[in-house]
């Protein structure tokens, strides 16, 4: 089992659940999936430390943004144990995610780019629809959102069915 340093106060699973604003049952899935750390006591029950807080913040922010959890897992690995992580910590942490959410907050705006000429129109007709797909010319690519789905960087025009040219 386990041991903690009797000064430093051991939570249960229903004081992180109603301290963090999760389900009990997100905590074991958190915990699952190497997220946060907990031990058994010699009764068997569950402990955690008080820095599991910070980390179930900082998993539900990611989480918010569209981080995925493997992300997650990996980035709060590579964090100090038995402490509060500090805020020049925190700002490599972030910086880390940075370039992911650029990259997601560029497609979506080019996702709203490409739809507001879509919102309204009813598409009454493909010849002027940017989002068609005549003959099924994405289908050797891909399946799927295909048109929305293309990093923009990849030279992809929204109203051509033709893969970009080097």
């Amino acid at each position: 089992m386990t041991t903690i340093d009797p000064d430093k106060k051991a939570l249960t699973v229903g004081e992180v659940a109603r301290r963090s604003g999760v389900a009990v049952s997100t905590i074991h899935f958190y915990e699952s999936k190497g997220l946060i750390k907990g031990w058994r006591t010699d009764g068997n029950q569950r402990r955690y430390a008080r820095e599991v807080l910070r980390h179930i913040a900082i998993i539900k922010v990611a989480q918010r943004t569209g981080i995925p959890l493997e992300t997650i897992r990996e980035n709060l690995s590579a964090l100090p144990e038995g402490r509060t992580i500090s805020a020049k910590e925190w700002r490599v942490l972030g910086a880390g995610w940075r370039a992911e959410l650029d990259e997601r907050i560029a497609r979506l705006q080019r996702l709203r780019d490409e739809l507001d000429t879509c919102i309204g129109c009813g598409c009454l007709s493909l010849a002027d629809c940017p989002l068609r797909n005549p003959a099924d010319a994405l289908g050797a690519d891909s399946a799927g959102a295909v048109f929305l789905d293309r990093p923009a960087e990849a030279g992809y025009d929204a109203v051509s069915t033709s893969k970009p040219t080097p």
